[in-house]
């Protein structure tokens, strides 16, 4: 497929996207570890560079969903864009004296919206085992428990936070909060489509915002694509039809296609499993927990190829192992 009609987003050119991704990993990178591990370097040296690492590694990870990179790929290489950020935070922390020390700045909606966009990757690519890891790097400190917005993207993957009331961007995310508590499909759709009208406006102080009239030939600059994620999580975690604004230039559509799509294949997957049956004496198919009715208290985990056992009581008929609804051990073990 010809570039301009694999880029989901259509400010950025080949030519400047080919140059940034090249210069990146055949210099940046590079330039950026070896000087990050000079041996004379002081807790500054390693938290100004494992920062700015950070920050390019994640840019660049958006810049290549912007020129349509594979979601399977991007949902495989999330890890090493929170993997930076860790390292960043752990430099800032070691530099500031402090093991609470936030990585981002809620005040700031740069970061906010950078802490926010990972969140909702996480949860759009099925990547949400990283979003502990990605709290990680504000736990504790003075924004943990403080804005309602982030509050409401995590509150489903960790039990027990705040419902919030207060925030420290009304404008744009107040649409986003609307759109959760809205109890109709309409005003649900509303607060979307009024959230993606303003959404770029509301990023004005964003160093990134309007980057793409700067981008030359040699590179992209600091534009690596506009895009809403966090409406897209919303989107997805409420179920909200989001045909009537899934074309907006900064919805990442196809990243709700594709966790639902993922939800399908779950469920499927599950589903099949659940109708595995296997004659006693054969070989398990399917790792995991089996019971059958020919043994009491017969529930118990086998490896896949496993010979399955058959029952003694030959009174009882075949012994049929059917899998478990339950992949958990029993309570006795």
């Amino acid at each position: 497929m010809q570039f301009h009609a694999k880029r989901r987003q259509q400010f950025l050119n080949e030519l400047a996207y080919n140059n940034e991704i090249k210069y990146f990993n055949e210099k940046g990178l590079p330039r950026f570890l070896k000087a990050l591990h000079e041996p004379e370097n002081d807790a500054n040296d390693r938290d100004r560079i494992s920062s700015v690492l950070a920050d390019n590694i994640f840019s660049n990870y958006l810049l290549k969903y912007t020129a349509g990179e594979s979601l399977d790929i991007l949902r495989d290489n999330l890890i090493k864009v929170v993997e930076a950020f860790e390292c960043a935070t752990k430099y800032e922390r070691e530099f500031e004296k402090s093991s609470e020390f936030p990585f981002f700045a809620f005040q700031e909606i740069d970061d906010f919206e950078r802490i926010i966009q990972l969140i909702s990757l996480a949860i759009l690519l099925h990547r949400r085992e990283l979003i502990p890891r990605i709290h990680s790097l504000i736990a504790n400190s003075a924004y943990d428990g403080k804005d309602a917005m982030y509050e409401e993207l995590i509150t489903h993957d960790m039990p027990d936070r705040p419902y919030l009331d207060t925030w420290y961007h009304q404008v744009p995310y107040i649409h986003l909060l609307n759109a959760t508590d809205d109890e109709s499909s309409e005003g649900k759709i509303s607060q979307l489509e009024q959230y993606l009208k303003i959404w770029y406006k509301s990023m004005q102080k964003a160093t990134w915002h309007d980057s793409h009239l700067n981008m030359s030939e040699e590179g992209c600059g600091a534009y690596f694509g506009y895009w809403a994620i966090e409406a897209a999580a919303i989107v997805y975690l409420y179920n909200i039809n989001d045909s009537s604004f899934r074309d907006h230039i900064v919805y990442p559509k196809d990243l709700v296609d594709f966790a639902r799509e993922l939800d399908k294949q779950t469920t499927s997957t599950l589903l099949t499993l659940e109708k595995l049956r296997v004659e006693g004496g054969k070989p398990c198919p399917q790792a995991g927990y089996w019971f059958t009715p020919a043994i009491p208290d017969s529930l118990r985990h086998f490896e896949q190829g496993e010979i399955m056992p058959v029952s003694a009581d030959s009174h009882y008929g075949a012994t049929i192992w059917q899998w478990s609804t339950e992949q958990s051990p029993p309570l006795s073990q």
